[in-house]
């Protein structure tokens, strides 16, 4: 099952990777086999749109190997910033500030996006200038404000560290900036969210239509509904949240206009007016692809444990979901390239209330848990 501690546990032992945990962890046939992978409840039903890895197979050994990669500050010009520096399983897998925060306390200007659920998503960052996951974890490498570092230099820093190189010689029989990325990006993909409590109160919803009788003589659909009761007991929805999550799919708040799918987004681009307002915007996808309807669009963020990762949008401007729903509800600020998905809406204080008590309750879940300490010598 992606997303289960067991995948994030690292090579057994205690303190810091020796050649002889990595030989004997590389010796076992299993580490190297692709792995035939699951989603959790909720997540399961997106799994026709899982990305890259039809190329990238999973497996525990590049899943382990991309573990010690993403939190490792040696990939770093000065040996400080990590993957996780900007993206901390602590802070949600992103930061708790408007900015990134890169090597020599360079500020970047934008926030730093989630890395979870990436399974679902080619193209990444907040303008979806990287065309898969593979391109975006070798980005920041290079960036003179995040991790100020060239490839060539980081696969030579990687290269005198033997645990690592053991790794990539037997995984990818190559040592190159492609490697880092597809063991990093393997990682990432197997970083999924845990079921939320509205995945069971959803699954339950069409059960609500048919008669107890029918429920109980019916052994497998028996069998379900008890399944899915159980977790709605374990993870239960507040009334509030459950008024949420009504509007959150109507038309009346119209939020699963983009906010759709498995993964609560449609992965695309919009214009909603944030920074718009500023002298000199920041253009989004735009800047990518030059189009004109892209002018001031970016990408659907999850709505998956949205919050654990304040504050919110592409610039981080907006402190609380309250702000969130109150920029909604205004229809976002007028500019001519503002999304015909963006309209004022009618909502009440409690609507507002409630929409906010649906994406902290009913949309909030575990992550894996991560030995984060655990690096080649």
């Amino acid at each position: 099952m992606l997303g289960s501690d067991e995948l994030f546990a690292g090579i057994p032992g205690e303190g810091a990777l020796t050649e002889e945990d990595i030989a004997v962890w590389l010796s076992d046939p299993k580490n190297h086999e692709p792995l035939d992978f699951e989603l959790p409840f909720g997540l399961a039903k997106g799994a026709g749109q899982v990305k890259g890895v039809d190329k990238n197979p999973l497996t525990r050994a590049k899943i382990e190997l991309g573990r010690q990669l993403y939190f490792d500050p040696r990939l770093s010009a000065d040996m400080t910033i990590s993957c996780a520096s900007c993206h901390d399983p602590d802070e949600g897998f992103a930061r708790q500030h408007q900015f990134g925060i890169g090597i020599k306390d360079q500020q970047g200007g934008r926030n730093s996006p989630v890395s979870y659920n990436r399974i679902f998503s080619d193209e990444q960052f907040w303008d979806g200038r990287a065309g898969s996951l593979e391109e975006q974890a070798v980005g920041p490498i290079a960036n003179p404000i995040e991790m100020g570092n060239t490839h060539d230099a980081c696969i030579e820093c990687l290269k005198a560290i033997p645990g690592y190189k053991m790794q990539f010689d037997e995984i990818f029989g190559r040592m190159d900036i492609d490697a880092v990325g597809e063991a990093i990006a393997s990682f990432e993909r197997a970083v999924v969210t845990q079921p939320a409590p509205f995945d069971y109160y959803e699954a339950l919803k069409p059960f609500e239509n048919l008669d107890p009788a029918d429920i109980e003589d019916d052994e497998e659909l028996k069998a379900r509904y008890d399944e899915l009761t159980a977790g709605a007991k374990e993870h239960p929805m507040s009334e509030s949240a459950k008024r949420g999550f009504e509007l959150f799919f109507s038309d009346k708040a119209s939020c699963s206009a983009c906010h759709v799918g498995a993964n609560l987004t449609d992965e695309k681009y919009h214009n909603l007016g944030v920074g718009m307002d500023a002298e000199e915007p920041d253009l989004g996808r735009h800047v990518v692809t030059e189009e004109e309807q892209h002018r001031g669009a970016f990408k659907t963020p999850t709505i998956r444990n949205v919050a654990k990762s304040a504050p919110y949008m592409h610039d981080g401007s907006q402190k609380t979901l309250e702000e969130v729903v109150e920029w909604y509800a205004k229809g976002g600020h007028p500019n001519p390239h503002l999304s015909d998905k963006i309209k004022k809406l009618d909502l009440s204080d409690q609507d507002k209330k409630d929409l906010v008590e649906f994406m902290v309750q009913g949309c909030s879940s575990g992550f894996p848990k991560i030995n984060r300490e655990r690096l080649p010598q």
